[in-house]
Order: C-alpha cells, then structure tokens, then sequence
C-alpha cells in the first residue's frame, strides 16, 4: 500500500496557521460554516475541531479558477471541502481578533468538494437556538459545535490528567466485568438475557463495587478504573442512565489515607484538565455538623450564611411560634442575610415563605435590622433589649435580614437549608466561576424506609461501622454511623465512598439486619463473602463522577453538555432510536417473550 499523501489531504488544520505561516502554501479540510459573496470575491469560513479559517475565493486570481468561482457559488453550510492555497496576513483593520487564526486568511489556488450537505435541521452556530430534542435527534450535527467539543476535550484532558496521577501512584488500571450478576438492593439493574444460558439474566454493573473490593482480597492493593456504570433509575440533570465514574479502591488504610490521595487527585486534574485552582485544605465535617450548619450533607461553601440554633432563645420568647414549635419538642433556626435587608421586597419574602412552605415548613418568620432596631413580621416581639440579645446571636447588623423557620428538626434543616441556597443564588454568591470543595463523614449507617416499612442502607451495605463492635444494629439504629465519607463541590455530591467491611462475620450480621437470608447472602454475595474467609485486608475507596464533575467545572447546565452521546429525560436515544423492538426471531433464541405492544 503507498504511503504517498493525496492531493486533497490537509498539511495544517484549521486552527494551525498564524502570520507566522504568511508566504506558505497549504492545504486545509473541514465543514463550510458560513459563506459571504462580495462581488467577485467569496469568503469561506473553513471549521474543523480545532479551529476557523478564513478561505479568500477570488474570481481574478485566473481565467484557470473560473471553474473553481463557480463551484464555489454553488456550495453550502456544512459541505466538506479541501482548499489548497497561500497564506496571507490580513490587513490590521481586518483582523479577527476573536480567532487564534484571525490574523491571516487563506487565498485558495484549488478546491476539492470532499462531501456535499443536504440543508442542516438547523444551524450549526456556537449560541445555537434549536431545541434540545432536535439537537439530540441530529446529534453528530449539534458536536460540530465548538462549546460541545471543548466540553468534551477539556474531559478528555480531565481524565488524562487523573489517569497519569493515578499510575504515579501505584494504582493499577483494572477493568471489572460489564456482564455481571443482579444483586436486587439499590437501584433497578438494567438485564441482559442470556442465550446459552435460558431463562438467566446478566446484569449491567450499577458501580464496581464488589469486584473492586475483589481486587484487594486479591492482594492488588491500589486499584482504579474509568468505569462505565448503569443504573434503571428516574433521571434529573445530573443523572444518565450510563455514566462514567472514577473507580479506586486502597488497602491497608484509614479514612484520612483515601480522603488525602483523592483530595490530591482532584486537584491535579481540576488544575490539568481545567485550569482550575482548588484552594487546599478541604474542610472536613461530620454528618451531624453539616446538617446542623448548612441544613443538607452537601454544603455549598461558596458563601457563609450558616444555619444557627435560636431555640434557647424561642423558649425565652413571647412569639407563641416560636415557644409552641419547641414546647412540642421542634427548634427553631435562622440564617443572616448580610445587607440583604433592602434586596427584599415585602412580595419577595412572601415569596420565600411559598418557597419553604413548599418544602414543608408551617412558615416563615423575618425581621429586617435598622438603625431603630427590628423590623418585620417578628418586630413587636423583639424590642429593645430582646431585640438587642437576637442580633447578638445571630451576628446581624443594621442593613441583615434575618429568617427563621421553626419546626421538627428535620423540617427545619430542609427548609432552611434549601432557602441559604435559594438566597444565596438571588444574592448572587453562588459565583459558577469559584470553587470549594470539602469532604463529609460518618453519614448514618441505615435510613428508614417509610414506603417499604424497614431500614435500609444508607449508603452501601458494604460500608463499615465506626463501632467495629457493635453487638446489635437493631439497638439505636437510627444514630449508628458508618464510615462513609461524600466528596462534595459547590453544594454537588460528586463522590461516594467508605472504608468497607473486610469481616465475613461483620458483613453477614449486616446482610441479617437488612432481612437479607442467608440463602439471598449466598445467592447475591456468596462468592464476597467466601472470598473473606480466606484473608480479606482492611480497605476502603471511592467512586467519582466524571461526569457531574465536568458539568461543574465548566459551568454547563446538566451532565448532557458533557457527554457525547447522551439520552433523554426519558432514557431514551432520539438518535438512534434506542431502545427499540427486537425481532421475533431474537427473542426466540433468547427463550424470552413479552408483553409490551408496540408504540407507534
């Protein structure tokens, strides 16, 4: 096979050339994004990923490219075109100075049409107006754009950088298997039938979990994978059915151990990948502090505005509200809006008392601080000395404004932490461009079920007591804490982890209290639990979300913008067209039928 270049093929791509270039001849490739005509001159601009250049079409260059005007005249955005030409420096006045190539245009000698383009569905421009189930109908179209290509080179380069930091760190790259066994806790697996084995199911991996806890009995010690997850599960903008997540697991260590080797990795790549400077340490919490201080186990630490306690305070009040929220065993907690006081209308408070009572909350007390004192709908309560002792706790100065929920603690926490969010977005400190980062620990081991009427686990039943003793899980269950630990970024979860239980006594007795059987413990988990008995090391890990990471870090509205070829709300694949019917024929071999009628 001859190794000689045709004629047609690129010498430099479409963001390579600079006045540097002036003088050389050189062929480009790429998609006509748009056309001018001015007479006798055509101007092309020639896209391709890494760039535009403009292309000068000029009908006096030479009776031999009267041929090539005409042929230009006829074609169209988004034809694929290869020109061969001479690098010329624009005039100053006529520079670009929004391209990297801005400073010279291409003079074509010769064109090529490589491919002609029927009329796009809609343009494709950077501020793009179709709308998104068009653009994910015709998706190949919609990555054309430069803000989807960067997103999805800046994640490249993301995940490069966490790889090299990773293999610099004695991590092995392992892959884990994609057709694996369901294990019914959790999220809805997606199954897969079995044709050699009939009426048996594989599962689609919702995380690597078990296998990567393999890896450690194995004596592997420090293991990684950009794993490829999947999960049958209602979606919001964060969530796909199939993500990506950067899977690790240690052996032989302790939280700080997991949690001081991510936070460093999560700084390279951020700084590699984004060029994004995380500011270090990142505050470590405990559950319980989180909760109390920002109302959720995700804390958004771009602004302060924590959540503060004024329940010894209410039992003092003449507020029967406040006093009556308490007597029946509630409290009662505020956050201070530093200058917030003129930024709220009396319409915008009722608004954010919609807002909480929306989420649960009986209400919404206020008081504005001026110069004369408290203002506001807990004024007359609040006079003189009394008023004097509540600014003093709540730390507020004239020009604050103050808001306060009082309820069932749980009730409080909810609604006031979701309201620091709703006004700190109003207040504008929520800034997309600032970062911060911390970590959250010793999450609770078990939640109750309401629905189901059981406890269920909180974050895996793989997660590990802090009290490696404990004799009865039954005992307090509410207030057992495990060792799991969230990463967390601007209010974002974007990681979950835990030090796992490596005991096969330990991860049986938790299977017990769950009302998993011994014969379920065998069917699901048999082979983790022999793998145990035969010397399993202390270990922990953690798994991150690519995806949502780089949502976050470049700004983007949902994990979609960051993902090639993402679904829909509904899972679906409007491009493809997936999930579709499968013949008769298929199903057949797979020994399965179904129910479903077709949807027109």
């Amino acid at each position: 096979m001859s190794k000689t270049r045709s004629s047609w093929q690129r010498t430099h791509t479409c963001g390579d050339l600079s006045s540097s270039n002036e003088g050389t001849e050189c062929v480009l490739n790429g998609w006509i994004e748009n056309h001018r005509h001015h007479g006798q001159l055509i101007f092309l601009d020639l896209r391709d990923r890494y760039g535009v250049t403009q292309v000068v079409v000029d009908q006096e260059t030479g009776g031999a490219l009267l041929g090539m005007f005409e042929t230009v005249k006829r074609l169209g955005a988004e034809d694929v075109i290869s020109v061969r030409g001479r690098v010329r420096r624009r005039d100053a006045d006529k520079i670009n100075k929004n391209r990297s190539t801005g400073e010279i245009e291409l003079v074509a000698l010769s064109l090529t049409v490589l491919s002609e383009a029927e009329t796009p569905p809609f343009e494709v421009h950077d501020k793009i107006e179709a709308n998104e189930e068009l653009r994910m109908q015709y998706r190949y179209l919609d990555l054309r754009r430069r803000p989807l290509q960067e997103a999805l080179q800046k994640r490249a380069k993301f995940v490069t950088a966490i790889r090299n930091y990773l293999q610099q760190n004695r991590f092995i790259d392992i892959e884990t298997p994609i057709l694996t066994k369901s294990t019914p806790e959790g999220a809805r697996d997606y199954l897969v039938p079995s044709r050699v084995h009939p009426g048996k199911f594989f599962a689609l991996p919702q995380s690597p979990q078990i296998f990567k806890q393999l890896c450690m009995v194995a004596g592997l010690d420090r293991y990684y994978q950009i794993a490829r997850c999947f999960r049958d599960e209602d979606l919001r903008a964060d969530r796909q059915p199939e993500f990506t997540q950067i899977d690790m697991e240690m052996s032989f260590v302790e939280e700080h151990d997991v949690l001081d080797m991510v936070e460093s990795m999560v700084v390279h790549g951020m700084r590699e990948g984004f060029g994004i400077e995380l500011p270090q340490p990142f505050p470590r919490f405990d559950y319980s502090e989180a909760m109390d201080k920002y109302g959720c186990d995700k804390p958004d630490l771009r602004f302060a505005m924590t959540l503060i306690d004024c329940t010894a305070l209410a039992q003092k009040s003449d507020f029967k509200v406040f006093a009556g929220a308490v007597a029946q065993g509630g409290i009662v907690k505020g956050i201070c809006a530093t200058g917030a006081a003129e930024k709220f209308s009396r319409k915008g408070i009722d608004e954010l008392t919609t807002f909480v009572t929306g989420l649960g909350a009986k209400g919404l007390a206020w008081a504005k601080i001026t110069a004369n004192g408290v203002e506001g709908s807990i004024a007359k309560f609040y006079e003189g000395d009394k008023g004097k002792e509540l600014c003093a706790h709540m730390g507020a100065l004239p020009g604050d404004l103050l808001l306060f929920v009082a309820d069932q603690k749980r009730v409080v926490n909810k609604a006031l932490g979701d309201l620091r969010l709703k006004v700190g977005g109003i207040l504008s400190l929520r800034d997309p461009k600032v970062f911060r980062c911390c970590w959250v620990l010793n999450f609770p081991m078990f939640e109750y079920n309401e629905e189901k009427g059981r406890w269920q686990f909180a974050h895996n039943p793989f997660s590990a007591p802090v009290d490696w003793d404990v004799k009865d899980f039954s005992v307090d269950t509410e207030n057992i804490r495990s060792r799991a630990y969230d990463f967390v970024m601007n209010g974002w979860e974007l990681g979950s982890g835990s030090i796992r239980i490596h005991r096969p006594d330990l991860q049986a007795k938790v299977f017990e209290f769950l009302g998993v059987s011994k014969e379920q413990q065998r069917i699901n988990f048999g082979f983790l639990l022999d793998a145990y008995k035969y010397g399993g090391p202390p270990h922990g890990g953690i798994a991150l979300g690519v995806d949502r990471i780089v949502t976050l870090a470049l700004g983007r509205e949902g994990i979609r913008d960051v993902i090639a070829f993402p679904k829909t709300a509904t899972a679906f694949d409007l491009m493809a067209e997936a999930p579709g019917m499968v013949s008769a024929e298929q199903m057949a071999e797979l020994q399965i039928s179904s129910t479903a009628k077709p949807t027109s």
